[in-house]
């Protein structure tokens, strides 16, 4: 068993080559002294987005119980945090709900972050719409920490976000539920140049919301969803719970990490005759970020609202 305070069971995507899921979240909670413990809930060759499709396995709910079972077996089933990502079955999200409720009940203080990845504006949902009543009723009651898109946020509670005063109103509803801290990790209440991110955490019958701009980046990344919602669990860990402080640290290493991995992706171009940067040239520089993953620079700030 470690001496460590923080251990996470990181319930995630797996690729051999890339940066998305376990492989996004592993390096940076690691380096921000976490011990991850990861169950792989696709073992994929690489991410969806290259051309020639990917190849690997499913776990199912079975295999999953069988980790759990192996891990209870053996003592070591003491965990602080809990994270999932990606998850593409009705019955291996009902089993992560039993999972959860489990570790919960060995340590009644375990976090659970949950990151229900369901799809974004203009793709649409990319999983099978019978996950969402899952999300709704098994997996919100037991969530602590919840990081949806705008879309994803609008599915749970039934409600469309067109001003900041809608995002708030759907916080609240995901507070209703259970949620102790929500971060709406992109919205579309922005502009050219920034996106918005939005946050609100409930204690002891206080709300504070915090409001972030983000400056964009004219290129799409994979994986970055992975990274922020490890980065907000190490970040609201190692602050106690400080929202403003720890989305300043999150984002602060985001920005970091995006501009090295654009800047690295058109040098490569440029140096391959290529007009644009293929995928594999466009995975995240988390390597090269160790520093600014293990001290984020400043320059976001996030203000109270």
């Amino acid at each position: 068993m470690s001496d460590l305070e923080h251990r996470v069971l990181s319930v995630q995507s797996h690729v051999v080559s890339g940066y998305v899921g376990n492989k996004s979240a592993t390096f940076p909670l690691q380096l921000l002294g976490f011990e991850v413990d990861t169950i792989n809930s696709v073992q994929f060759s690489n991410h969806t987005g290259y051309p020639a499709g990917v190849r690997g396995q499913v776990l199912d709910d079975t295999q999953l119980q069988q980790l759990v079972d192996g891990l209870d077996a053996n003592h070591i089933n003491q965990y602080s945090h809990i994270i999932n990502g990606y998850i593409g079955s009705k019955s291996f999200l009902t089993k992560l709900g039993e999972v959860v409720k489990h570790l919960k009940s060995i340590n009644p203080d375990l976090v659970y972050v949950c990151d229900p990845v369901m799809g974004d504006t203009g793709p649409g949902l990319y999983v099978p719409k019978e996950l969402l009543p899952v999300y709704q009723e098994v997996i919100l009651p037991l969530a602590d920490v919840c990081l949806p898109n705008q879309f994803e946020a609008e599915l749970l509670t039934n409600k469309k976000i067109e001003s900041e005063e809608d995002a708030i109103a759907v916080m609240d509803i995901l507070h209703s539920k259970g949620v102790s801290t929500v971060i709406l990790s992109s919205t579309e209440l922005g502009s050219d140049t920034h996106l918005v991110c939005l946050a609100s955490h409930t204690r002891s019958g206080q709300k504070t919301v915090v409001k972030v701009l983000i400056p964009k980046f004219a290129a799409a990344f994979v994986g970055t969803g992975d990274l922020f919602t490890a980065l907000s669990t190490a970040w609201l860990a190692r602050t106690g719970g400080e929202l403003k402080l720890a989305l300043e640290k999150t984002l602060g290493t985001m920005q970091a990490v995006l501009a090295r991995t654009l800047q690295h992706a058109h040098a490569a171009a440029a140096a391959g005759g290529l007009d644009k940067p293929t995928a594999a040239m466009m995975e995240l520089k988390l390597i090269q970020s160790k520093q600014e993953i293990e001290n984020p620079p400043t320059g976001i700030q996030a203000e109270i609202v």
